[in-house]
């Protein structure tokens, strides 16, 4: 490699240059195979032979480099080189440090560096307790996680927004999202406040294990937030409905939605059809699969065969036949 790009810079002479972005992907690259050495050549010849500027990105790369091979001295004692140069740790700095040690179950080397950085007036850009909490559940210590969770609010503390999202999507994950809906209470009552991302992991979870009051009370706090509910949040609650077998209350709630929402898309109206279906409802079906036309959406093929066959066998024969038609129309069929 080194003689290739001898040659081109010969001919480009003062032209030549690599972006950081290049080398801050061979470096990683050479990490992930364990090829430590010559990630720390492309590192130390950046500025001469690649014209390259080791910036804060470069050194985060040789950082990801001595993690992914356990070298943390390495590491550590390339942290106190950037300090001497004068670059800035930024937040992926703290982070690969901190994933790196946790994933090695070093929780107390990850807390000391970072206890030892704000003694020396570098602070994370995101709190330490946030950084840990994130680097256990890269390393999969879901319980450690969960448990410093507990801990920060038995002192009165909350996560970071992203931790937090972070932490609920893996616990959901976990089939654990009774924890998910206690923890969200308790964090609130301290000062928290949900994103819409928030959301979008919780009214999902709750609604599928048919805590459905709950997942009314996520959407009610969401627009008293000022969020509009967007489809990705409404129809897991209405599903959650059907699959309770309270279809006027699933009609009603997405009436309602369709006009305090954002308009319902193609999934929603496919799940629609398709959970009126299987619970017989093959008019209401069709009056679905009509409105989603009118609107400019096409249905799924099956979402026709569905509808056409389920009026077929309750006798109504024709509107089964309008159905068929509305295809043939649709498609050129």
């Amino acid at each position: 490699m080194w003689k290739l790009i001898a040659q081109v810079k010969n001919n480009l002479g003062d032209k030549f240059s690599v972006s950081s972005d290049t080398v801050c992907f061979i470096i990683e690259e050479h990490g992930k195979h364990g090829l430590i050495d010559q990630a720390v050549e492309v590192f130390n010849k950046c500025s001469c032979s690649l014209n390259c500027q080791q910036n804060v990105c470069v050194y985060n790369s040789l950082l990801f480099a001595l993690c992914e091979v356990k070298m943390f001295h390495g590491a550590y004692a390339l942290i106190r080189r950037m300090i001497r140069k004068g670059i800035v740790p930024d937040k992926r700095t703290y982070g690969i440090l901190v994933n790196g040690w946790c994933s090695s179950g070093k929780l107390l080397e990850a807390k000391g560096f970072l206890e030892e950085m704000s003694n020396k007036g570098f602070n994370p850009p995101v709190r330490g307790r946030d950084l840990l909490i994130e680097g256990l559940l890269n390393a999969g210590y879901l319980e450690s996680a969960k448990d410093m969770v507990r801990r920060m609010m038995k002192e009165g503390f909350v996560p970071d927004v992203n931790t937090f999202n972070s932490l609920v999507e893996a616990i959901c994950n976990a089939g654990e999202v009774d924890f998910c809906v206690d923890m969200y209470h308790s964090v609130c009552k301290l000062g928290f406040c949900p994103d819409i991302n928030s959301y979008k992991i919780l009214i999902p979870a709750v609604s599928k294990v048919g805590r459905i009051d709950e997942a009314f009370r996520f959407l009610h706090n969401l627009i008293e937030d000022g969020h509009k509910p967007f489809p990705s949040l409404y129809a897991p609650i209405i599903k959650g409905m059907f699959r309770r077998g309270q279809f006027d209350d699933a009609f009603c709630f997405f009436s309602e939605m369709k006009v305090k929402g954002h308009p319902p898309n193609r999934p929603v109206y496919t799940m629609m059809i398709t959970m009126c279906g299987r619970g017989g409802k093959h008019v209401e079906a069709a009056n679905y699969l009509v409105e989603m036309t009118e609107i400019g959406l096409v249905p799924i093929s099956r979402c026709f065969d569905m509808v056409t066959d389920g009026l077929k066998n309750c006798g109504k024969h024709d509107l089964a036949k309008r159905i068929e038609q509305l295809e043939v129309s649709l498609r050129g069929v």
